[in-house]
């Protein structure tokens, strides 16, 4: 999986790995917008450079095996990547997508991948991850989760 350089337009490697307890102490309100220290107890996953320590971004995720669903609870960029002039464009889609993998890996075409955004950007994450509204989440299934992995994995 890449991230592309917003300034040179390169593509950068990324891992997509399980937090780790030491790194809750780096996870600023400041830089990621929100009190990550509540999400301990779930199940977060931080997107890095290939390489390096630096979170670039985080998603939080709840699974819901009798719905065959996985719920993105929090989900955020590092206060660098946000914005106009962010410098790394695709964070976000990537993190999507390795969950998207994860709901594909165990509930195969039945599987569902549901968050419940902020009203400001419902119409960006329609847009840009191709979900659907079901009401008060949005959510992707099957095909809409196929179409990420092929936009977004380059493994």
């Amino acid at each position: 999986m890449i991230i592309i350089d917003t300034k040179t337009n390169e593509e950068l490697k990324i891992e997509i790995k399980l937090i780790e307890k030491g790194d809750y102490k780096l996870l600023t309100k400041k830089r990621y917008f929100f009190d990550w220290e509540k999400e301990k107890k779930q199940e977060v996953y931080k997107l890095t450079l290939e390489g390096t320590k630096d979170i670039l971004g985080l998603i939080s995720i709840e699974r819901i095996p009798d719905e065959w669903r996985i719920h993105i609870r929090l989900l955020t960029v590092s206060k660098e990547n946000k914005g106009q002039n962010k410098n790394h464009e695709n964070i976000a889609g990537n993190l999507i997508t390795h969950v998207s993998k994860i709901a594909l890996r165990e509930y195969a075409e039945l599987a569902c991948v549901s968050l419940k955004p902020k009203s400001t950007i419902v119409q960006h994450y329609i847009e840009k991850y191709d979900m659907n509204i079901t009401g008060s989440t949005l959510s992707i299934e099957l095909l809409e989760i196929l179409n990420l992995i092929k936009k977004y994995d380059h493994d």
